[in-house]
């Protein structure tokens, strides 16, 4: 991904972030969830609940990894995951053992049938997530921008989202009961003026899975078969690109 012009959000917040590189943290929470050997989190519907200690909940908020959830037990701290960021610690990260509600624990295969039941779209959304994830960027759901994520540099307390990422699988789309995205001007026109309206850059990540949906049946390790391709897309302005032209409200000396 190209580089933008990032939006801190006060004085000295970029030092701040060059101290604390996110890699560091998710080093830190790894060790802080392998070291617990009760540690684990509950698979319910369509997220992941984790009760963490008062060590994990802190490098979980600094990792931006899921929610908090607001309980009357003082003693204890609770974390709803999405089921991308779940699957990440469990799967990528291997420090998070997930449990059914019958507290039975889960195989990789029987997590990724069950997350699988949630969404058919979700073999191509974790698929990016992780994507974006192992570049130590910041992930979190797009929803109210009409895209599938957005992207940070660090933490969100820290800077402003860089990118408003759509996630699209060429050609599976259909077969797994979604419509293409993007697949019209008109479609391209309004996902790049959402963005332009908010300060974000249009990422396209073009998620190749290699066979679709055949190969899913296999479980998490078709994953590493998949190929993601990124496309930033932002709109021309005639005004700013035409040869001899000049910005609006400047002039010649």
């Amino acid at each position: 991904m190209e580089s933008t012009n990032t939006r801190w959000k006060g004085k000295g917040f970029a030092e701040i972030a060059r101290s604390n590189p996110m890699s560091q943290t998710l080093d830190q929470l790894q060790q802080a969830l392998t070291q617990q050997p009760k540690t684990r989190a509950i698979l319910s519907g369509q997220c992941v609940l984790l009760e963490a200690t008062p060590a994990q909940a802190d490098l979980l908020n600094r990792a931006c990894l899921g929610r908090p959830i607001v309980t009357a037990e003082k003693d204890k701290q609770w974390f709803e995951l999405g089921l991308e960021e779940a699957l990440y610690l469990h799967h990528h990260m291997k420090c998070l053992p997930i449990v059914c509600e019958n507290e039975n624990p889960m195989s990789d295969d029987e997590l990724w049938a069950r997350m699988k039941s949630v969404t058919k779209r979700f073999p191509v959304l974790y698929k990016a997530y992780s994507h974006l994830r192992s570049k130590r960027w910041v992930v979190r759901s797009g929803f109210q921008y009409g895209a599938d994520f957005v992207v940070y540099r660090h933490h969100p307390a820290l800077v402003h989202s860089e990118y408003a990422a759509i996630v699209r699988s060429p050609g599976c789309d259909s077969t797994r009961g979604g419509e293409a995205q993007l697949e019209s001007w008109p479609d391209l026109q309004c996902a790049l003026r959402v963005c332009g309206s908010v300060a974000k850059t249009l990422l396209v990540l073009d998620v190749d899975s290699k066979g679709c949906m055949a190969e899913e049946e296999r479980g998490p390790a078709c994953l590493e078969e998949y190929t993601v391709e990124e496309r930033v897309i932002k709109r021309w302005t005639p005004e700013k690109c035409r040869e001899g032209s000049q910005t609006v409200g400047t002039s010649e000396n």
